[in-house]
């Protein structure tokens, strides 16, 4: 039986950020820096958290963390996503596909697209 599954995060549930307690306080653990296949786009909702779309063309590689998760914490973590956040599977660079945190495209209309920053600790260090 499988008792963790990966989640890749691309925002505030990062190491150090405003919600990583939320993945630490289910017992999840930290098991590499990554990027995505380069088919995305992200966007700054109102400065607080990026929300991440795959896009048909123009899309980049998108910076991210990959999380071991405990299967019963998981729903635990996305209940306290905020609003617009949802799960789906993610392509990495490598080609492995595995459960990530994406936005709704509702989302993102009229907010800051950020994606030439190539991820969210980037734009954030811009700030």
């Amino acid at each position: 039986m499988i008792a963790t599954l990966k989640l890749a995060v691309n925002g505030t549930l990062m190491r150090d950020l405003a919600l990583n307690p939320n993945l630490l306080n289910v017992g999840a653990t930290f098991e590499r820096e990554a990027k995505t296949e380069a088919a995305y786009r992200i966007w700054s909702v109102d400065d607080r958290y990026p929300a991440m779309i795959k896009v048909k063309a123009g899309g980049i590689a998108v910076a991210l963390e990959v999380w071991q998760v405990p299967l019963a914490g998981l729903g635990i973590v996305l209940s306290q996503e905020p609003p617009g956040l949802a799960i789906g599977k993610v392509m990495l660079e490598d080609g492995e596909e595995v459960l990530g945190v994406i936005g709704e495209p509702l989302t993102v209309e009229g907010k800051r697209e950020i994606t030439q920053f190539g991820g969210w600790r980037a734009y954030q260090a811009e700030l």
